[in-house]
């Protein structure tokens, strides 16, 4: 799937052409530079990867350094694999968000959600709790309640929905429709919500066709 990197910048809305308020999302794509070509005869598949963003030389490491200095690029932030681009493609090429990308297309964009520490049944997974606060029930309002069975199997399924570590986790939302490009500024504006804070780097990949 063809893709580029970018970062989320935050979110807004449009009026479509009906005159209905949407919900969007607004992304800094690109532009990316092609840091390595994959290839079937030297990798056993064919894919291109792409940086995005800047790193300073303290955090970066020896290791990538030399990568970064033998496709004759810059250091880069943020590295992806993707495959599937319909031109060839060589090392220290700029991808820019027009080339890949068009008005009223649909994409996916890949982001880490935000991490909201260790939280309960209700704000986790969206428990009711008990409902009520009669009948001596002061502290079990928010409580998962009973989560065995009984003499058999007695023991908790594996994948119970408990308490635990909230978002912080890799997200894919897809077919978000593409409303607005505007490639002077390289920003795009995507229907719908896009997981992660504001900054956040993100990957906008177009879908498999079928």
């Amino acid at each position: 799937m063809p893709g580029l990197i970018g970062k989320k910048l935050g979110m807004t809305s449009v009026y479509n052409a009906s005159g209905k308020n949407i919900p969007c999302t607004v992304l800094e794509v690109g532009p990316c530079v092609v840091t390595q070509v994959r290839t079937l005869e030297k990798d056993g598949y064919q894919a291109v990867q792409l940086g995005y963003g800047e790193r300073s030389e303290k955090r970066t490491s020896k290791a990538l350094q030399g990568h970064f200095k033998r496709a004759g690029v810059g250091l880069m932030r943020k590295l992806v694999e993707f495959n599937g681009f319909a031109e060839e493609h060589k090392e220290g090429d700029q991808l820019k968000l027009e080339d890949i990308f068009n008005e009223g297309e649909y994409v996916s964009v890949i982001g880490k959600s935000k991490g909201k520490g260790f939280q309960g049944v209700v704000k986790r997974h969206g428990f009711a709790g008990v409902g009520q606060a009669t009948h001596g029930q002061h502290n079990r309002l928010r409580a998962p309640g009973s989560i065995g069975a009984a003499s058999t199997p007695a023991r908790v399924f594996k994948g119970m929905r408990m308490a635990g570590q909230t978002g912080n986790a890799r997200v894919t939302i897809e077919n978000l429709e593409i409303v607005k490009i505007m490639p002077e500024e390289g920003v795009m504006v995507v229907k719908g919500a896009v997981p992660g804070h504001k900054g956040a780097t993100v990957v906008i990949r177009k879908p498999e066709a079928r």
